[in-house]
C-alpha cells in the first residue's frame, strides 16, 4: 500500500507522518499521531463523535481523507487545555454535560468552535452548532447550559442549581 509524506500542525505541535492512501484522519489521529480523544462512532458521519477542528473548523475525522490535512492545523480535545481543563471543558463538568462521555469530545470541539467565532452566543446558536453530535444519554440539556456557561451566558445562572 502506498504511503504519502504530510506535514500539519496538531494541538499546535508540527508534525511529519506517513499515511495510507485512502486512510482517514480518524484512524491516522488515533493510530499514527497516537491521540485518541477523537472517538469512532457510526464511522459514516452521523454521530459527530469524532469532530476535530481543521484550521479552525468543525470537521468528521472518519469522512476526511488524512492526506487533506497536508499543511493544515488540527485541533482535539487533547489540545484545549494545555494539560489543564477549558473553561468550556470545566463547564461541562460543572454542568454535568457528560455522562457516558463517549460523544463529549465531538461536542466540545463543536463548541469551541462557536466559542471562538462567537463568545456569546443565544441558545438557539449552541444548539445549531452542535446539532451534527449526537448524544443518547444527557438529553442535550446539559450540554447547551454547559456551552452557555462557559460564554457566561444564561446557562450559566443554572449550573448553580444542580
Amino acid at each position: 500500500m502506498a504511503k504519502t509524506p504530510i506535514r500539519f500542525t496538531h494541538n499546535g505541535d508540527e508534525r511529519a507522518v506517513f499515511v495510507d492512501d485512502g486512510q482517514n484522519l480518524l484512524d491516522m489521529l488515533r493510530r499514527t499521531a497516537g491521540d485518541l480523544t477523537p472517538k469512532y462512532g457510526c464511522g459514516q458521519g452521523t454521530c459527530g463523535a469524532c469532530t476535530v477542528l481543521v484550521d479552525g473548523e468543525p470537521q468528521l475525522s472518519c469522512l476526511t481523507l488524512a492526506e487533506t490535512v497536508d499543511g493544515r492545523a488540527i485541533d482535539t480535545v487533547a489540545g484545549l487545555g494545555n494539560g489543564r481543563l477549558s473553561p468550556l471543558q470545566k463547564a461541562f463538568m460543572d454542568n454535568f454535560a457528560a455522562q457516558c462521555g463517549y460523544c463529549t469530545d465531538g461536542m466540545l470541539m463543536s463548541a469551541t468552535a462557536l466559542l471562538k467565532k462567537n463568545p456569546r452566543p443565544t441558545r438557539e446558536e449552541v444548539v445549531e452548532a452542535i446539532s451534527g453530535n449526537l448524544c443518547r444519554c444527557t438529553g442535550y440539556e446539559a450540554i447547551i447550559n454547559a456551552v452557555l456557561a462557559a460564554a457566561g451566558g444564561a446557562g450559566a445562572a443554572s449550573a448553580g442549581r444542580r
